[in-house]
């Protein structure tokens, strides 16, 4: 029993002593690590090339040999980072670039400056290889176009639209080859699905893109959905009737004078509805010979009155010798 609780005891003595050496080689090599970081080097990147600012009538055709090897003089904490994800650089295509006839052309000699901003001070540029980088282009075409909004929109009880709904923007511009950019005449929406409206609509929505072509690009790739929204009821009211076109030495007696319209119209508008908003006319020059009935028309009514209806459809009357 004695000896079982003394090998326990020095099991544990070397266990601590295994642990302590531990910690203090862990230490070790961090500071040894912190030390080596805090050195200065001077080392070979490459870095892609990420372009920038191309003018929307021109295409900058891909490829994966544009890259840059920037040597770069800086502390280890600084070079670490660019062994960890793929660096790039942004070349501006309206900044310290030449055109010729089928290239972009980029030289160190121009585009230094701009290059060595996207770095910390505390690192240097020290070279850059290649001198000069082509980019081979072709010419594309531009075309807005407008958008067509899908939508499948159900109210609830009482509840409808003030106006058309808006789309913003209500078109976006395509650009590609004239070819392919030539066959499109409008982009259409993802469908909107809204059920049991009575709110303000205000929602984004996907445009259904080419995504099945690379050389084509879009302004943008979804729109605003706007819409405002109100509770509707129903008006009356009575309205002259007016008749027109007829002849010299013609009298004529008709009934009834007046005619009731109903129309449907938000509450937010119903008191702005006044009588005088609507024209009522039945034209003479209309009238068969056989005819003893004249047909009212609505020949003016407001914007803001919907579904507009008249009471009959025919007023009577008769000619006074």
């Amino acid at each position: 029993m004695f000896r079982s609780i003394k090998s326990k005891i020095l099991v544990s003595i070397k266990n601590k002593k295994i642990n302590v050496f531990l910690l203090f080689l862990v230490l070790s090599f961090i500071v040894l690590l912190f030390i080596k970081l805090s050195a200065t080097y001077t080392n070979t990147i490459v870095f892609k090339i990420n372009k920038i600012n191309i003018p929307e009538r021109f295409l900058v055709l891909n490829d994966s040999s544009h890259t840059l090897k920037v040597t770069l003089k800086t502390n280890g904490f600084n070079l670490l980072k660019y062994y960890f994800k793929k660096p790039k650089i942004n070349i501006d295509f309206t900044d310290n670039i030449e055109t010729s006839k089928d290239f972009y052309i980029w030289n160190k000699h121009q585009g230094f400056s701009d290059l060595n901003n996207q770095f910390p001070k505390d690192i240097e540029v020290v070279s850059i290889i290649p001198d000069t980088l082509k980019f081979r282009y072709d010419i594309n075409a531009v075309k807005k176009v407008p958008i067509k909004l899908n939508s499948k929109l159900s109210f609830k009880m009482g509840f409808d639209l003030l106006d058309s709904i808006k789309v913003y923007p209500d078109s976006i511009k395509v650009i590609g080859p004239e070819v392919l950019v030539s066959e499109i005449s409008f982009i259409e929406t993802d469908t909107l699905f809204l059920e049991d409206i009575k709110m303000n609509v205000d929602k984004p929505i996907s445009l259904q893109l080419t995504n099945n072509n690379k050389n084509l690009s879009f302004s943008t790739n979804s729109v605003r959905v706007n819409a405002e929204v109100d509770k509707f009821t129903e008006g009356h009211l009575n309205i002259p009737v007016t008749i027109i076109n007829i002849p010299e030495g013609i009298r004529i007696k008709y009934f009834p004078k007046k005619l009731y319209v109903t129309y449907y119209t938000s509450l937010s508008n119903y008191n702005k509805i006044n009588a005088d908003d609507f024209t009522i006319t039945c034209d003479y020059n209309n009238i068969d010979n056989s005819s003893e009935f004249l047909t009212p028309q609505i020949v003016k009514q407001p914007t803001i009155a919907r579904n507009v209806k008249l009471s009959q459809k025919q007023i009577e009357f008769i000619i006074i010798e």
